[in-house]
């Protein structure tokens, strides 16, 4: 059993020279995802380098490591949107040996609290990966827009700066997007 959550959460940018081992830590959280779904994680969908990348150095991108006691226990991208405050999480994860603790609540709230101008984040999650549904509707009070499948494509761009084609993954993949409205 963990023991419950002791001290804030912080956020630190990642460096250039972060990338590489924030890519890994991530893969290795999604792909825990996909083994504890799937039983193997071929089955399922795992971002590619190639695509965690794009992310990385898209326009309005901001990357930040999760610390706990100044360690890295997690990470997060997000795209940033300073005209519209209309923000997204492309990406974000939290080191299983860390899960049970209130560490991803305290993430998020970290994020809100480092963003307070933010009028709507918006994030898109795997249908299957329940624990993230739980997550952003019953912890983090997001809602539950959209169903991206293949009779209903992911938009390209979802964001002013995805750069990506006009496909799902997998058009075995479906998605949910998420919204959360800011209020003031």
């Amino acid at each position: 059993m963990n023991k419950p959550l002791d001290n804030k959460i912080t956020l630190s940018l990642a460096k250039k020279e972060d990338l590489s081992l924030f890519q890994n830590e991530l893969k290795e959280a999604f792909v825990k995802g996909v083994i504890e779904n799937f039983g193997d994680a071929e089955a399922g969908p795992i971002p590619s380098d190639e695509d965690i990348q794009q992310f990385f150095y898209a326009s309005g991108a901001v990357i930040y490591h999760f610390l706990l006691n100044d360690k890295k226990i997690g990470g997060v991208v997000l795209n940033i949107d300073t005209k519209t405050h209309r923000n997204s999480v492309d990406l974000l994860y939290i080191s299983s040996k860390s899960h049970g603790r209130g560490i991803g609540l305290a993430a998020w709230q970290a994020i809100e609290a480092q963003y307070p101008e933010t009028k709507v984040w918006e994030l898109v999650t795997p249908y299957f990966e329940k624990r993230n549904i739980h997550f952003y509707v019953n912890k983090c009070g997001f809602h539950i827009v959209e169903l991206y499948n293949k009779h209903n494509p992911k938009p390209r761009p979802l964001h002013r700066n995805e750069q990506q084609n006009n496909q799902l993954p997998s058009e075995e993949v479906e998605f949910f997007k998420f919204e959360k409205v800011m209020k003031k």
